[in-house]
């Protein structure tokens, strides 16, 4: 199969019961997107296919063949720069331990992109499928807002 993966194509040969997840993780080693729970609960595997963001422990690679999909790695300027919301995660310490933070990166684009983010409300609200054992949600609604002016800017 060809998956279009951050703008790249990626020829696999894997069985058709692999989940984007471990094509990502296990065949093409972009380890970003975690295994949390593998069962769509925690958030922590959130990539973008077609600008929208899909827990990828419930998609079949096979399933996204032919879909764009940007992963936490694709996420920054082609010039290296990090992504707002990126920089937003350090700015606010929108993280402590890290497992969740591409996820909940990932889903915080989403969400800005989506119109979601307009009060601190609908941030917790769209953003309440990201899990963060850490508790590190203040600075994940902080983050947002500060990602959330740029972003719509540019």
């Amino acid at each position: 199969m060809v998956l279009n993966i951050n703008g790249r194509d990626q020829h696999l040969k894997v069985d058709v019961r692999t989940s984007l997840l471990d094509a990502l993780r296990e065949h093409l080693h972009l380890t970003g997107a975690k295994k949390g729970c593998d069962q769509g609960q925690c958030g922590a595997c959130t990539v973008h296919v077609d600008g929208k963001r899909e827990l990828s422990c419930l998609t079949l690679a096979v399933a996204v063949q032919g879909r764009k999909i940007n992963t936490i790695e694709g996420l920054a300027g082609a010039d290296g720069g990090l992504h707002p919301m990126q920089q937003a995660f350090i700015d606010h310490d929108g993280f402590q331990c890290g497992y969740c933070t591409p996820g909940q990166i990932m889903s915080a684009v989403a969400c800005v992109h989506e119109g979601n983010a307009r009060t601190d409300a609908d941030i917790r609200e769209y953003m309440s499928g990201n899990l963060c054992r850490c508790g590190a949600y203040p600075n994940i609604v902080a983050a947002i807002k500060q990602a959330r002016s740029s972003m719509e800017r540019g």
